[in-house]
Order: structure tokens, then sequence, then C-alpha cells
């Protein structure tokens, strides 16, 4: 599946109030972040920071979610996906000709 066929077949599934569309996609990218985290620092905390199987596939779906409502905030803002993966490659691949990846790089 590529990323545009995700972000329409995705879309079926993206009920929310429509007149705080941005905010509520932001925030719940950003709570879905903050699960991931949290799984993560059990793994260090719990398991010595063993990244079993089983947890990939629990870190999977926490990165699926994040996915999820990024493509949501592609939509709302009338973006492929597709695009605003190239354009982010674009910049990333500017930044790492120009010598400017790491750091504090440029335009942040």
């Amino acid at each position: 599946m590529n990323m545009d066929d995700y972000q329409e077949q995705s879309g079926k599934t993206a009920i929310f109030p429509k007149d705080k569309a941005l905010l509520y996609l932001v925030l719940g990218l950003c709570s879905e972040a903050g699960e991931l985290a949290g799984k993560l620092k059990k793994i260090i905390r719990d398991d010595n920071g063993e990244i079993t199987p089983e947890k990939v596939v629990e870190l999977a779906d926490e990165v699926g979610d994040c996915g999820w409502y990024q493509t949501q905030i592609h939509t709302e803002l009338g973006l492929k996906s597709s695009e605003v993966a190239k354009r982010n490659l674009a910049k990333l691949n500017s930044r790492l000709e120009r010598g400017v990846l790491g750091g504090s790089g440029d335009n942040r």
C-alpha cells in the first residue's frame, strides 16, 4: 500500500469534531507519541532495554497510531501524504548536501 492509498483508506475512520479538526489531530498525535515514549521507557526500566519481538509489535501499533494522526493532519491541510514525504526528503537532502543536517541545521 502506498502513502496516498493509506491516506484515502484511513480517512474512512476519521471521526472527530470537524470544527476543531486541526487542534484535535495535533493533540492526538502528541498523545500517541507519548504512548510510544511510555512503552519504550518501560522497556528500558522493566526489560533492561531489550526489545523483544512482542515489544516490536506493541511499538509498531503505537507508531501506526502516530501515522494515522499525521495522515489526517495532511488531509485536513489539503496535502497528499506522498507530497509531504517528498518535501521532507528534499529538505533533508538539501541539509545533507550543505552540511547542516546535524546540530541546529536551518529553518528550525
